[in-house]
This record gives C-alpha cells, structure tokens and sequence, in this order.
C-alpha cells in the first residue's frame, strides 16, 4: 500500500470558496479516477489554511495509472484551470508514504 499524503495552502478568507469549487467542479472526477480518500481534513488549529487529503495506492504504478487516467479527463481539467484562474491555492506538497507494520490501515 501506497499513502499519497497531499497539503495545500489556501490564501487567508479563500477556504470555503476553494473547498466549493472543488466540491461543485472537482471532486466526482477525483474520485472516479482514484476512488474515495482515506481522509480530507482542514485544520482546526495551526494552519487555518490547510487543507489535507491522502489517498491509498496499491504501488506506485497503480498511483500513476489512476493519476494519468484523471489528468487525461475533461471535468478534472476544467476544474484545474477553474482553479487556477480563481488562485485561491498558494502551494502543494506531497509525500508518497507506507503504513508501519502495526498500523491499523490495510497493507
């Protein structure tokens, strides 16, 4: 199993537009592509202005597949430039993860 753990930035006061346009414009093709999220969270303390998401992968292959699958697709590449245009994202970062041996996430 493969955690794809993705952070973004959302410029101060733009959180409930962005998780709008992404709701309304990206998430259906999210999730046909790359199946439900393990989480999407938005923080509560801290960075006010984080938005979390991590998703499961069988490998790495499988990560690129579901992930060229989605890029290749009209609605998520409309949401994209909706996105860009409204700027609401400031920066990304991800890390590819494996569970621990112990934990309670499916290997």
């Amino acid at each position: 199993m493969l955690i794809d753990l993705r952070t973004y930035r959302v410029r101060p006061g733009k959180l409930p537009q962005e998780l709008d346009l992404y709701a309304k414009h990206g998430f259906a093709s999210q999730l046909r592509h790359l199946g439900p999220p393990v989480a999407y969270l938005q923080a509560e303390s801290g960075d006010l202005n984080a938005l979390v998401h991590l998703w499961a992968f069988e490998d790495a292959d499988d990560r690129a597949q579901k992930r060229a699958a989605m890029m290749s697709d009209p609605e998520w590449q409309n949401y994209l430039r909706l996105a860009d245009e409204a700027g609401y994202l400031v920066d990304q970062r991800n890390s590819l993860m494996v569970p621990v041996s112990f934990a309670p996430i499916n290997r």
